[in-house]
């Protein structure tokens, strides 16, 4: 058991292998792998972002099917179209059918001839199979269109129940795929769906993908894979031994194992002192107006203005969401695996969680909580991360309001209501009409802006407009780029931000667009930043690389040492372990010409400055109100020198 078992699929020529690895060796789980073959074995830095040599590598922790709860994650890693730099994205659940195929880690490379989907299972004695089929393009579209009355990611889920339906029943296969959007843009996310395997339907609140940094663009585009059923009849869990785990809690917490999955997880199913559960009805109560709304813009605004808005955000955003899913139905459950932490809040069939849901609401300035759930459910069934989706559609809401485009140059049929001293909620139904505009322009590329955003992303695209339309952008005393939220890496490659006010979104980081950084809304000098955002980055590491839950993060992260120690008998010092792994993802950047830039756009920097002023951090506010560049410049640098000579060690 003291090994990791990788299968290489070759897609281009329909064959597989099969190596193992082992724990003493440093292979603790699938990021170290898959770094181990991005840098040395595929050199995939050396190629375009497409390539077949862009091997997209999903594995689990080695601590599943056991006694342990929340360690059933599935993670990806790939070389992302958007950062030009590794990336790693994770989804929940999948991981308890995947462990059944008998395998830890699978690594696709090669390309198909055709739209490819992949059957991977086992037999009761761990007998490897893999069916290699195919789709034509034209029929794939089909289904995209409409299959059973369902579209897009929808649609190919319930195409591939009702083609594969005997495999999937029998072996406990789970579907992972894509949508439109991975064929079309940069931003295609990989979503999978829990199987009810009794009438082979969706299981509510299932839905769950790993999105950000466009790993289903990779699939599709790199690999030409459209879809993968995984699962099998092997078991080979680690060890059951659930008296073991209660007594090692106990040690650790002097509590049950139960009571402290439930005290450490609170949030996520629900807290009776907010009255509210799961991230979306948590983080509007507890961030309140430091939440981004109206594409960052309410940095601009005094404290009171921002908690005007945030009180439309709780009675027409909050309060229906609210009331329905904490009081009325209570339809809770989980992403596929055994769970107490019923973490997935359900609001008529539709999952609802704080990033997509502000991404294409208060951010867009759509405050009306049903016109953001038609939103979420259009942009999931055509497969984007709608994080990265948010952010486009704000930057273009913002481009038209500051009149650099006129809503028509742009595909738009109308001026959005942007403005957040002038907005009031009947405003949200006009936004939610224009950003389904934009939505589509992104998948038909209609529109010559559009197409850019879609094929090379926002960075290539504001630096293309800053050129083209350098008369409006002196005009106008703004630049295209200005209005723009991302982090730079390289010449042209950037991630977008998770929304929350804070430096360490933007911070010079190697992975971002997770939680890898110091996410909480505060400030402090560049160093003691440097300092705890190195920290949870090698944390969060950690948790991904073991298949761990971070919404088990409380008691998970005290235990991870303890069973690769005692479970793995691995003589392994797990931090040193992640700073070693980091260290060679920034190597990994360094040969991708993908290393952290400075901060380019004009909000950007006033996200950083703004919130020095308001956590009252005097020393940094005066630096920065007396020559903010300089200033700017300066926290920027010793940040990234204390994590480069941290890193270098």
């Amino acid at each position: 058991m003291n090994k990791y078992r990788l299968c290489t699929i070759d897609v281009g020529k329909n064959t597989h292998i099969l190596e193992d690895y082992r724990f003493e060796d440093g292979i603790l789980g699938p990021i170290d792998l898959a770094i181990n073959l991005h840098l040395n074995k595929y050199k995939s830095y050396q190629y375009d972002v497409y390539s077949p040599l862009n091997a997209i590598i999903f594995g689990k922790g080695p601590f599943t099917g056991g006694a342990l709860i929340g360690m059933h994650r599935l993670t990806f890693i790939f070389r992302s179209p958007q950062s030009s730099t590794l990336h790693v994205s994770s989804v929940g659940g999948v991981g308890y059918r995947f462990m059944n195929s008998g395998l830890d880690a699978v690594s696709i490379v090669g390309k198909g001839r055709k739209p490819t989907i992949l059957v991977i299972y086992s037999e009761p004695d761990c007998r490897l199979n893999i069916v290699y089929d195919s789709i034509s393009k034209s029929e794939l579209e089909d289904v995209f269109e409409g299959f059973n009355g369902f579209k897009g990611v929808y649609a190919l889920t319930y195409y591939l129940l009702n083609r594969y339906g005997e495999y999937i029943r029998r072996y406990r296969l789970r579907p992972i795929l894509i949508g439109p959007a991975s064929i079309y843009t940069i931003n295609g996310a990989i979503f999978s769906f829990d199987i009810g395997f009794h009438n082979l339907s969706i299981r509510p609140g299932s839905e769950d993908s790993a999105a950000r940094g466009g790993g289903g663009s990779v699939l599709y585009n790199a690999h030409n894979v459209v879809a993968i059923l995984v699962g099998g009849l092997c078991e080979k869990a680690l060890f059951k031994d659930r008296k073991w785990v209660d007594e090692l809690i106990r040690q650790l917490f002097n509590s049950s194992y139960g009571d402290i999955i439930m005290k450490t997880t609170e949030k996520y199913k629900y807290s009776s002192k907010l009255g509210t559960g799961g991230t979306f009805g948590v983080n509007y109560i507890m961030y309140r107006d430091l939440i981004p709304v109206f594409g960052y813009n309410m940095i601009y605004l005094s404290r009171f203005l921002r908690l005007r808005l945030n009180e439309y955000i709780l009675k027409y955003f909050w309060s229906p969401f609210n009331k329905i899913v904490s009081r009325e139905s209570r339809n809770w459950f989980t992403c596929g695996e055994p769970c107490p932490v019923t973490c997935k809040k359900v609001y008529n069939g539709k999952k609802v969680d704080y990033e997509p849901f502000n991404a294409l609401g208060p951010y867009i300035g759509v405050f009306i909580f049903e016109d953001t759930l038609k939103l979420v459910e259009y942009a999931d069934s055509l497969g984007f991360d709608i994080i990265e989706l948010g952010h486009v559609i704000a930057w273009i809401f913002d481009v038209v309001k500051n009149g650099l485009l006129k809503p028509g140059e742009i595909g738009l049929s109308d001026h959005p209501r942007f403005d957040p001293l002038t907005y009031r909620p009947n405003d949200s139904h006009k936004n939610m009409e224009l950003a389904c505009e934009v939505i589509d322009g992104l998948i038909k590329k209609d529109n010559w802006i559009l197409r850019m955003i879609s094929d090379y992303g926002l960075r290539y695209t504001v630096k293309k407009l800053d050129e083209a339309y350098r008369d409006r952008v002196l005009d106008k005393n703004i630049s295209f780029k200005d209005l723009a939220v991302y982090v730079a890496y390289g010449e042209y490659g950037y991630m977008s931000i998770n929304f929350y006010w804070t430096p360490g979104m933007l911070a010079p980081l190697y992975i971002l667009g997770r939680y890898w950084t110091n996410y909480h809304p505060t400030f402090m000098s560049p160093e003691e930043y440097a300092a705890s955002s190195l920290e949870r980055a090698l944390m969060e590491y950690l948790i991904d690389n073991s298949g761990l839950c971070r919404f088990h993060r409380g008691w998970g992260e005290k235990v991870l040492p303890i069973l690769y120690s005692k479970l793995l008998n691995t003589d392994i010092d797990l931090k040193k372990h992640a700073l070693r792994m980091y260290s060679l993802i920034r190597l990994y950047s360094i040969k991708a010409g993908a290393e952290p830039r400075y901060w380019e756009g004009k909000k950007v920097k006033d996200i950083i400055a703004t919130i020095a002023g308001e956590i009252e951090v005097e020393e940094w506010a005066k630096k920065f109100s007396e020559d903010l560049e300089e200033g700017l410049r300066g926290w920027w640098s010793r940040f990234n020198d204390y994590i480069v000579r941290t890193l270098e060690g």
